[in-house]
């Protein structure tokens, strides 16, 4: 079988999907691998590291398509590549088909069998396979460096000659893989830091890692595969006045919160930004869905009554080398799964694969 690495082209991307220690295991598989040409080069990967692991070039998007039966890439196809696509080749990547039906319906119309890595199933023997925790990772990692980046503050206590300086506190909405990397990583900086979830049951984790876990009383919350699902709006005006005594306190707020499939619930008002104190920060890592606050805005800086609320939607891009490494094992461990004696299994009894297949059905 053949299969075809392209290079990303949505704007500010840097990563790939395979690496190229990811193609022995690949030609192990029975896949000939093909990589668009500089695919690699914003994660700091070669045409030659490729060639050198066993992969051959390919000079265009177009070429790459053309002479495979298997295209993966990290973000959905572009309007050239579906131009470039025919009936029977499998297409794998993020698809996002639940709020991407026009995208849907095209490669359903080409007959391509499309495989979505943002559909994969929150079971434990898939996680291995999971590229959205891998990236939520790295995300909370660098959501805190970013904050302390604009901060005008340090993290840490430190007392000097001239006195001492208090450590920063950091609140953190939704601890998910996100957070709890937010949370470690701020605890490792100095930091005090509290957390707020939906989810009673992260109070236990927030708590291992040394930070205060602000409760809510009561119910409201549906939770499904991992995120919470459906959240009452009396719950929601609970957890407002829980944490708004911590907000007016906090230096720096990181917001996580996603919902599957559907826009990000806000979680901060315009009203509880003005609550705020002067020079505070606000990370929103979920700008890309929407946000999580009144006013956040994708991949831009915006400041309200002196609190910066910073906006970026692809923080695993900022770092290429380590999420494109992550990435591809995610993805050539789901080849392995998908692959038998050379060749796609399709067990549809299986549910990775019946979650991720998402357009042509076998």
């Amino acid at each position: 079988m053949k299969l075809s690495v392209l290079k990303e082209t949505d704007a500010g991307e840097t990563r790939v999907a395979i690496v190229p220690k990811s193609i022995a295991k690949l030609t192990a598989l029975g896949f000939d691998v093909t990589v668009e040409t500089n695919a690699g080069a914003s994660a700091a990967f070669t045409d030659a590291d490729y060639t050198n692991a066993g992969a051959s070039i390919a000079h265009t998007s177009k070429e790459a398509i053309e002479k495979s039966e298997v295209i993966v890439k990290i973000n959905p196809p572009s309007k050239e590549d579906i131009t470039s696509l025919k009936a029977g080749q499998i297409w794998i990547s993020q698809l996002f088909h639940r709020l991407n039906e026009p995208l849907i319906k095209e490669l359903e119309a080409k007959g391509i069998k499309g495989l979505s890595l943002d559909a994969m199933p929150r079971i434990s023997r898939a996680q291995s396979m999971d590229i959205l925790s891998s990236q939520s990772n790295l995300s909370g990692y660098k959501a805190v460096i970013c904050g302390a980046d604009n901060l005008g503050k340090i993290f840490p206590m430190l007392t000097t000659a001239a006195g001492t300086i208090t450590p920063a506190k950091v609140l953190i909405f939704g601890v998910g893989v996100a957070g709890l990397q937010a949370i470690a990583t701020a605890k490792r900086l100095g930091a005090r830091v509290e957390a707020t979830d939906v989810r009673p049951e992260c109070k236990e984790q927030t708590e291992s890692l040394g930070a205060k876990f602000i409760t809510v009383e009561g119910e409201g919350v549906k939770v499904e595969g991992g995120y919470a699902k459906e959240v009452s709006a009396e719950y929601l005006e609970k957890q407002k006045e829980a944490v708004n005594k911590s907000l007016a306190q906090a230096d720096l707020v990181i917001t996580t919160a996603l919902v599957q499939g559907a826009k990000s619930p806000i979680l901060i008002s315009e009203e509880q930004i003005g609550l705020m104190k002067n020079g505070a920060v606000i990370v929103d890592m979920a700008v890309a869905k929407g946000g999580n606050t009144a006013l956040s805005k994708a991949d831009e800086t915006v400041i309200h009554n002196g609190v910066k609320i910073v906006g970026v939607s692809n923080f695993p891009a900022q770092i290429p080398t380590n999420a494109s490494e992550l990435l591809s094992r995610n993805i050539d461990t789901f080849l392995s799964h998908l692959v038998s004696e050379g060749s796609f299994k399709w067990d549809m009894e299986d549910e990775i694969t019946t979650e991720t297949l998402v357009t042509a059905k076998v």
